[in-house]
């Protein structure tokens, strides 16, 4: 409950380590919704799992999305893409997929295509869409409302070692520091986490991917 950044609720009361310190237990399953419809599927999903199952929700108000009716169950471990890409993949949990679409559509204004996977599953992962990403476009940007120490993008690496796969990677997670007060907005900021720095990483990390300017000055 409240999981990530909480803004008013203040310093003591972030909850950003919940996927690095869960995600070791044997047989946990660790999820994290991107809006509340997800988070109405998840906890479908849940009910009929037999055995112990996480789903994070954060504090503030829920995205907007329509509900649908009936609320399906989720397949365990598979991801969504929700966006294609040539240039490199972004692949976010939470409140991070929000940031990476929008961050996906200011870089697609600079020339770099990137497709964006809501992850869904902290673990297990959808190795299959983890392997035809790598392959595919060579580029991984995982991000994530957590701290970057055993999170998310930890889980995606050692994936990526265990499979011998060697695309090139970045993450984008919360900095090895405590967090103080403030909004979600300006902590997201503060932190490097929000569309903004996404654009601003990703178009450093891949500045070799970036369309060459036509014509040269002479």
């Amino acid at each position: 409950d409240r999981a990530g950044l909480v803004g008013a609720d203040g310093p003591t009361h972030h909850g950003v380590f919940d996927l690095s310190f869960l995600r070791h237990i044997p047989n946990m399953v660790v999820s994290v919704p991107r809006d509340e419809q997800m988070l109405r599927r998840l906890m479908v999903t849940a009910s009929q799992f037999d055995g112990p199952f996480m789903y994070r929700y954060p504090r503030g108000a829920a995205v907007g999305v329509p509900l649908e009716d009936p609320v399906l169950p989720l397949e365990i471990g598979k991801a969504e893409k929700l966006r294609e890409g040539r240039d490199g993949t972004l692949i976010a949990v939470g409140t991070a997929v929000q940031e990476a679409l929008v961050a996906a559509e200011e870089l697609a204004a600079k020339g770099l295509q990137l497709a964006v996977v809501d992850a869904t599953f902290v673990k297990p992962l959808d190795a299959e869409m983890l392997r035809e990403e790598a392959l595919k476009t060579g580029a991984l940007i995982m991000v994530e409302e957590n701290a970057a120490q055993g999170g998310f993008g930890s889980a995606v690496l050692e994936f990526l070692s265990q499979e011998g796969l060697q695309p090139r990677t970045l993450l984008v997670a919360l900095p090895d520091n405590f967090v103080e007060q403030g909004t979600q907005n300006e902590l997201r900021q503060i932190s490097g986490i929000d569309a903004t720095a996404i654009v601003e990483k990703v178009g450093d990390f891949l500045h070799d991917r970036l369309p060459k300017a036509s014509g040269a000055a002479s």
